[in-house]
């Protein structure tokens, strides 16, 4: 009896390629669709499976849908001139009417039923450009992740000093900012210029306010002195009439 073709449409169709460097966890997708009209159970397997994590191993495929399967390389010493011999085999059987022990459904399944895809594990290091592409990536991120967290502290500081209009600080913020922060920092700039309107105003009256206390002050003072000279001037005058009198007594 034939072996039955790959229900399965598998992508990649051949081979899994994990991109090194391989000191961290390198992860690789499989897509496996079925393009028929009935269930498809698959299962996952690999002649190094304490290399690999693959989510999800198992499962089952409903008609016309897709799964994606994430293949996961853990970090190894890798040997440019050893040839990888891992290898995956993607099996499938089509599903029972009633599925409840994907276990038990594997272990009953005859040879005949079964349909399989076998896949080679490619190895590759990058290349000099993405090397280079990479450095440079890294080098610009704290950059930009500077000019991030300085930008918010530098519109508060200004906001407080000078009171920016809302056009300026439209201009300074928009390239780094989004629609919601930029119109909570215009709100802030309104209320910031309303508050120094208030203020300017409260300072108007109380400058108004001391002058015309100081206008009152002065004019007590005049009358307080023009009231004090009075009593002199009546005591001069006083003496000025006894010493007239007395001096016709006298003569």
């Amino acid at each position: 009896m034939s072996k039955l073709d790959q229900v399965l449409v598998l992508e990649p169709p051949s081979d899994l390629k994990f991109k090194g460097p391989f000191t961290d966890v390198v992860t690789t997708n499989l897509k496996l669709k079925n393009p028929s009209e009935r269930r498809v159970c698959f299962k996952v397997k690999t002649t190094a499976p304490r290399r690999y994590c693959v989510r999800p191993n198992s499962g089952i495929i409903e008609a016309g849908a897709a799964v994606n399967i994430s293949v996961m390389l853990q970090p190894f010493d890798y040997d440019p001139n050893e040839k990888s011999k891992h290898k995956f085999m993607v099996q499938t059987i089509f599903a029972p009417p009633n599925v409840s022990d994907m276990d038990s459904m594997w272990g009953d399944a005859k040879p005949g039923d079964l349909m399989d895809s076998k896949l080679r594990c490619i190895f590759e290091l990058p290349s000099e450009n993405d090397k280079m592409n990479d450095a440079d990536l890294s080098k610009s991120a704290p950059v930009m992740n500077s000019a991030k967290a300085d930008l918010p502290s530098a519109a508060a500081a200004a906001a407080a000093a000078a009171a920016p209009t809302p056009a300026v600080l439209a201009s300074a913020s928009a390239s780094s900012l989004d629609d919601n922060e930029m119109k909570k920092l215009l709100e802030k700039c309104k209320r910031l210029q309303s508050e120094m309107g208030k203020m300017a105003e409260e300072n108007r009256h109380l400058k108004d306010d001391g002058a015309r206390m100081r206008k009152m002050a002065r004019s007590d003072h005049v009358s307080a002195s023009s009231a004090a000279s009075l009593p002199s001037l009546l005591v001069v005058i006083a003496a000025i009439f006894i010493g007239f009198f007395l001096g016709k007594f006298i003569l």
